[in-house]
């Protein structure tokens, strides 16, 4: 990459980086805090549900005006959005207020995480698209990390303050964003969909799109991912009675390596065996993770087998965006906005099913998450062998 891309790149991964970070701040101590307003997994879940199922519905939309009206536009709106839900989830203690606030957060996301992922395609070339991808993918890691680390420790000091931060540093990405970030050069309108489409009918004609499968392994993936990963603060402090802090070294220590493999792994093992064949062999191993967590019996195994699994995710959700990207030539918004949506369908859907199995057995969502990883390998490697049969046709 060019000095010049190497520099929008880095104010990109500051942006991703800020916003994640401040959500991220919220998650150790985020079981506690439901708990103190008797809230339990079916909460846990809606929270992430909610700010998903907003996304989803303005997903299409806002990745149809990435197209229009710009990147850096939606990349400040989302901004806006984030920092306004953050500071409202502070301010009340009503459950009704505060899904209320992950509606206006999933909308901010809609609109920010799209508008990234185009600039990205916009400033890289082909070959250099899964590195651009991989390095904002791994400063959204950094934020995960770098954010519940300090929210564990922040909770000392209350459980409303880590909110508080929260949203004040997501203001600051909104400040750094209308100084800094300029417009992408290359942004062009695309010939996607007309913007008055619906949301439906936006993802009816995705069906045609020759990125389908990889939307549709998103949403499968999205979906038993997201089921482990809501409830997994509850599981931590009831099964193993651990404390903010201890949940805030295991999301710390995840994330970090999640950022080292972004970083340093992810473009190396693409370039050798291709998008699909790494899709396939960490969809394998992550599966092979929520297996093994059904039998953890310490808090210090479960840990280690969370580090498999979120070393398998942190692989497979760049290279996914990677080949998606590729696939959508100059429909970058659009095919991030519908992938953003699909990704949607699979965090509503898995983050409602789990809350409500969790509080059945605490043991219901995991094993939900590997009935459906299973799913994702087997429509990947059939995907896998269409598009080989069909090449050796033509």
């Amino acid at each position: 990459m060019s000095a010049e891309q190497r520099k929008k790149i880095i104010i990109l991964m500051i942006n991703m980086f800020i916003a994640i970070g401040s959500f991220g701040i919220i998650i150790p101590i985020l079981p506690a805090y439901l708990a103190s307003i008797d809230q339990g997994g079916t909460a846990a879940g809606l929270m992430i549900a909610i700010f998903a199922g907003a996304q989803l519905i303005f997903s299409p939309i806002a990745g149809k005006w990435t197209d229009l009206y710009g990147r850096r536009k939606m990349i400040i709106y989302g901004l806006v959005g984030l920092t306004l839900s953050m500071f409202i989830f502070f301010a009340v203690n009503s459950i009704w207020l505060l899904y209320a606030s992950r509606v206006i957060g999933g909308i901010g996301a809609a609109l920010l995480i799209p508008a990234i992922f185009a600039y990205v395609a916009d400033i890289t070339t082909f070959d250099q698209r899964a590195k651009g991808n991989s390095l904002v993918s791994a400063a959204m890691s950094l934020g995960i990390v770098i954010g519940p680390g300090i929210g564990g420790f922040l909770a000392d000091f209350g459980l409303k303050f880590p909110f508080l931060i929260s949203a004040l540093v997501s203001l600051s990405a909104v400040v750094f964003s209308i100084f800094v970030l300029k417009e992408s050069e290359t942004a062009q309108i695309a010939s996607a969909p007309e913007s008055n489409d619906s949301m439906v009918r936006k993802i009816a004609l995705s069906v045609k799109m020759p990125y389908f499968i990889p939307l549709i392994i998103t949403l499968v993936m999205s979906f038993g991912l997201m089921a482990y990963e809501s409830v997994i603060g509850l599981y931590l402090d009831n099964q193993f009675d651990s404390s903010p802090k201890d949940i805030a070294v295991m999301v710390t220590a995840t994330g970090i390596v999640s950022v080292i493999v972004q970083l340093f792994v992810v473009d190396r093992i693409v370039r050798r065996f291709g998008e699909v064949n790494v899709l396939n062999i960490f969809i394998s191993v992550a599966a092979i993770g929520f297996l093994l967590s059904l039998f953890a019996s310490s808090y210090l195994t479960f840990f280690l087998i969370s580090l498999i699994i979120f070393l398998s995710t942190s692989i497979l959700r760049p290279v996914l965006n990677t080949l998606i990207s590729k696939m959508a030539g100059n429909e970058q918004g659009f095919a991030m906005g519908m992938n953003n949506a699909y990704m949607s369908i699979g965090n509503v859907l898995g983050p409602t099913l789990a809350g409500l199995m969790y509080d059945i057995h605490i043991t219901y969502p995991f094993m939900l998450g590997l009935f459906l990883l299973i799913i994702t390998l087997l429509i990947t490697m059939a995907w896998n062998k269409r598009s080989h049969h069909a090449k050796a046709l033509s």
